[in-house]
């Protein structure tokens, strides 16, 4: 995928079909609702029926999150980003984010759609199964759960300023992956990665350019 001119109004049309075309738009709140009760029977099952300590369903929990930043930075520079050549290869990659860079102000399209999502979600647990036993129930619940901090914070992202100081370089960040080089800075919740694999963009040399980042928030709705 190349980056492209930036579409300030409106939504990229994937597929011809109304009904497939609905199912490529989410609300946020929808996918919380669908994973959050997951999560919860999950580490409550890990805890009672799995009799594992609280501590240990903690500790894995937690460094479920900490992987899914891993993750999240892996798919965005390799998977999301990644230069196809056939035809059908440029419509997946299109498809699945490069509608994302067309169109910022898209807010239907930060997180995966509820039937996708459970298809990937699905295949990821059972190969986390297959590797880790029953740890994948403390696991999975910390990986998902890093997935909805993701999306909930690329939404803030392209809809606010942020709100507190020391979130500006993830802001800034992210910016300027979108108009200025989409080879750089993939980490959207955390920009860790980008440091260690030397992606980050070096904040004190960038202009911070307020019409290009006003460029990618939401437009108030009168």
């Amino acid at each position: 995928m190349e980056f492209e001119k930036i579409h300030n109004k409106g939504q990229a049309r994937l597929f011809n079909n109304p009904y497939l075309e609905m199912l490529t738009k989410t609300h946020p709140l929808v996918i919380w609702g669908m994973y959050l009760p997951v999560i919860v029977y999950m580490l409550y099952y890990s805890n009672t029926r799995l009799g594992s300590p609280a501590l240990r369903v903690i500790l894995i929990f937690i460094s479920g999150i900490f992987f899914w930043s891993f993750f999240e930075y892996l798919a965005h520079r390799f998977l999301f980003h990644m230069v196809a050549n056939s035809p059908r290869a440029k419509k997946f990659i299109y498809t699945l984010h490069g509608n994302h860079h067309h169109y910022p102000r898209d807010r239907q399209r930060l997180f995966m759609p509820p039937v996708p999502s459970l298809i990937i979600t699905s295949t990821i647990f059972g190969l986390m199964y297959l590797i880790m036993r029953q740890n994948a129930f403390m696991f999975f619940p910390g990986f998902i759960l890093g997935y909805l901090m993701y999306g909930t914070m690329h939404y803030a992202i392209h809809a606010w300023n942020p709100p507190f100081k020391w979130m500006k370089p993830l802001w800034r960040n992210h910016h300027l992956h979108h108009y200025k080089n989409e080879h750089n800075g993939y980490g959207v919740s955390s920009t860790v990665w980008d440091h260690v694999f030397g992606t980050m963009f070096d904040l004190k040399k960038e202009k911070e350019d307020k019409e290009k980042v006003k460029e990618l928030t939401f437009e108030k709705r009168k």
